[in-house]
């Protein structure tokens, strides 16, 4: 038989029974190119096969980007509570400046009132000490008085009881600092003298104190009030 013959058996040969399932793949294309993807899918690992897979896919990919979008989120939350608590510290910082700065303001305060009630304390009872001296000399006097007032009253009584009122007096000035000035023969200073009037002299050399007017006054080495005296001068028969 020829090589001719073999090919006319060939194509007279029977043709793919219609309900088996080569004929249904052969007349359903489409359902073969199905089939291709299906291969495919499964070659990647990817389900593919209907709907539900391309959903479950989409589902995923959801997820995925939901768990990429919460790390985002997630990530500020250390840095915002560190931030929270540095500001709650500082506030309570300067809650405790603040109680602090009233605090020295009302020390301040208090002792600024202190200060001016003894300033003022000082002013009124300054002379406290030395009215407490001078009390006694006040007594001395009065007594001097009713004594010098009284009949047969011995006039060198009297003048012994001014003697001792009078040095009662300087002892009590004496311990509040103050110094009486009489430069009876010192040389004229009118630092603190003050020249009332000159007058010849023969015993007393020119510029001298002949005579003390009124008694001068320090009161701790500072002049209150000067003695005025009466000065000597060079007499005409010596010129």
């Amino acid at each position: 038989m020829s090589g001719e013959q073999h090919r006319q058996e060939d194509e007279t040969a029977d043709p793919p029974v219609e309900g088996s399932e080569a004929g249904r793949a052969a007349a359903d294309p489409e359902r073969n190119g199905a089939a291709s993807l299906d291969g495919a899918g499964a070659a990647d690992g990817t389900d593919t096969s209907g709907p539900s897979g391309a959903a479950d896919s989409a589902d995923a990919g959801r997820e995925t980007e939901a768990g990429e979008a919460g790390l985002e989120a997630e990530s500020p939350e250390p840095a915002t509570a560190s931030i929270e608590d540095e500001l709650t510290e500082a506030r309570h910082e300067a809650r405790q400046n603040l109680e602090r700065a009233l605090r020295a303001h009302a020390e301040l305060d208090n002792v600024r009132k202190r200060l001016e009630r003894d300033l003022q304390n000082a002013h009124k009872f300054a002379l406290e000490r030395f009215v407490s001296e001078l009390l006694p000399v006040k007594d001395s006097l009065e007594l001097g008085l009713a004594a010098a007032a009284g009949k047969g009253t011995d006039a060198a009584g009297i003048v012994e009881g001014m003697e001792l009122t009078l040095r009662m007096l300087d002892q009590a000035m004496e311990k509040f600092g103050v110094r009486i000035v009489d430069p009876v023969g010192m040389p004229f200073d009118p630092e603190f003298h003050q020249a009332m009037t000159m007058r010849e002299s023969d015993t007393a050399e020119p510029g001298t104190v002949l005579e003390v007017v009124q008694k001068g006054c320090l009161l701790n080495e500072r002049l209150v009030r000067p003695a005025m005296v009466i000065v000597a001068k060079q007499t005409r028969d010596r010129g």
